[in-house]
């Protein structure tokens, strides 16, 4: 029923932003077409302006790129010294949206094919079951109504694991097995259980040991120091991993304060202490290698030992695996309809105005109680990442080109960007694969595990660059 809420909500607030700007803010008459057939390059307003008009940093970014930010426009040179300022749309509007979603699905048949074919080869040789006795331990303290050894046990496992690496690919089958696996002990299969919820608010919360992509954008744009994030992320990750834990142990009525959850959670955090000190030992291309050559590495010995697993137990591989495919075909079909249902209303929110209103209200108060405005100007990555990882991306780096790739902001926007997962997204795709419609608590908890994560990068930001401007 939140869920619902949440969506019914945003289209009002959307379609009543919209109505507002056609009715009294000025150019805005086509706001209408721009919502249903518009998309994300179509250039919304347009004017000419001298140099001499632009701020000293947008012409420094003018030199070494075509185009730079100057707060929501964008700025390209004209005529000789002269220069265009426009603003493009900041989304695609609906129809180009029901689009991306079906193509996002589909792009997803490979790999939820690959993975669930290997899953399945896994799971007729024995793999998942092995896996799940060895987490057992800690696992069957927080999913307390999960039987000891059960599948899902090793789809959780493979799933967060997948995740610590940075493999949103990967991780995704895992996922959505994994929350297969769990329905199938589900009472009420409209409603979501309580080891659903644990599940899904541990991994929405989006524990990342590196933030390869993050750091590959910043080396794209040219930053002094591109790994300078590495360790304010993964601070911030682990304590909003710790934060949906905590929220839903506290709703589920599970202590916490058991010697084997405790010991887990200590282990979890030397393995990042020590990943940490090997990290800052590196210079920024060591420590893509490392992270690329890890994640895929890891990703091939798991097929390897799959494979190997299934020769020795004598199965029929090919046909476990065209078997499991199968399945994963099945899957991304079926959650076209929640994805198209959540990015339109994203879509919504995002060109009527209703999210810059947002943005600017926030700024406002910042700057009437004399707060920090670099804070604001990193603002719009934390919030748009909950809706949309491609928006947040790309406020991410409109923050780095506007501010400078190592400023406070820059740096600032970053940590936001990892340090939280699209929780509306995961929502929609992995309840939606096992039609789930009541969501109970699980917005709720991982907003206020998004919450503590940007409590966490705004505090470890002036900590590690409170020096820089």
């Amino acid at each position: 029923m939140s869920l619902s809420r949440i969506w019914t909500a945003f289209l009002l607030a959307a379609l009543a932003g919209a109505l507002y700007s056609a009715l009294f803010v000025p150019g805005q008459q086509r706001i209408f077409s721009n919502l249903v057939t518009g998309k994300n390059t179509d250039t919304l307003t347009s004017r000419t302006v001298e140099a001499a008009v632009l701020p000293a940093p947008v012409l420094a970014q003018l030199q070494e790129q075509k185009s730079a930010v100057w707060g929501k426009e964008r700025v390209a040179a004209a005529a000789e010294g002269s220069y265009r300022v426009y603003r493009l749309q900041p989304a695609n509007g609906v129809f180009e949206t029901t689009r991306d979603a079906v193509n996002l699905c589909i792009g997803l048949i490979g790999i939820m094919a690959l993975f669930m074919g290997f899953m399945r080869i896994a799971e007729n040789a024995g793999g998942i079951r092995f896996l799940s006795r060895i987490i057992g331990p800690f696992f069957n303290r927080i999913f307390p109504d999960v039987p000891k050894n059960h599948p899902s046990m090793g789809h959780m496992v493979m799933n967060f694991s997948a995740n610590l690496l940075g493999l949103d690919n990967a991780a995704t089958p895992f996922g959505i097995k994994a929350m297969e696996s769990l329905q199938e002990l589900n009472p009420n299969p409209s409603r979501a259980s309580n080891p659903q919820l644990m599940f899904l608010c541990l991994h929405a919360s989006g524990l990342t040991l590196v933030p390869t992509v993050i750091i590959a954008d910043r080396v794209a744009l040219k930053a002094q120091h591109p790994t300078d994030i590495f360790i304010p992320c993964m601070i911030a990750t682990f304590v909003a991993t710790l934060a949906a834990l905590g929220i839903v142990a506290w709703r589920q009525r599970i202590n916490l304060l058991q010697s084997v959850i405790l010991l887990w959670v200590l282990g979890i955090s030397g393995v990042i202490a020590a990943l940490i000190l090997y990290i800052r030992t590196l210079d920024a291309q060591g420590v893509q290698l490392f992270s690329t050559n890890l994640s895929n590495g890891i990703i091939l010995l798991i097929f390897l030992l799959i494979l190997v697993g299934a020769m020795y137990r004598k199965i029929a591989i090919f046909d476990a695996f065209v078997e499991g495919a199968k399945g994963g075909f099945e899957t991304a079909i079926r959650i076209i309809p929640y994805l198209v249902g959540l990015l339109v209303a994203i879509s919504l929110l995002r060109n009527s105005g209703v999210f810059d209103l947002v943005m600017d209200g926030i700024k406002w108060v910042f700057t009437t109680l004399g707060g920090d405005t670099r804070v604001v100007d990193a603002l719009p990555t934390a919030l748009l990442k909950p809706l949309s990882g491609s928006g947040a991306r790309a406020m991410m780096i409109d923050t780095l080109q506007a501010n400078g790739p190592d400023s406070f902001a820059g740096n600032l926007a970053s940590v936001f960007r990892g340090s939280a997962d699209t929780t509306f997204y995961i929502i929609a795709v992995y309840f939606g694969a096992v039609g789930i419609k009541n969501t109970r608590y699980a917005v709720g908890t991982m907003l206020l595990a998004d919450l503590a994560g940007i409590m966490t990068s705004i505090t470890l930001a002036y900590l590690f660059f409170g020096h820089m401007a």
